[in-house]
């Protein structure tokens, strides 16, 4: 059961950064860029302390 939410965690994380990249590039606005960074940082934190432990 642990597997199946270290991959869910694994997939929101890696789902969210993807996000974050589209929305900086669609928008192209400062507003947006920045939004879109900060989904790419949830993504890549969730991702860092998955597999700090």
């Amino acid at each position: 059961m642990m597997g199946v939410y270290r991959r869910g965690i694994l997939v929101f994380g890696v789902v969210s950064a993807a996000l974050g990249i589209a929305i900086a590039i669609r928008t192209g606005t400062f507003i947006g860029i920045l939004i879109g960074l900060l989904f790419v940082a949830v993504g890549a934190g969730r991702v860092y302390l998955l597999y700090r432990r």
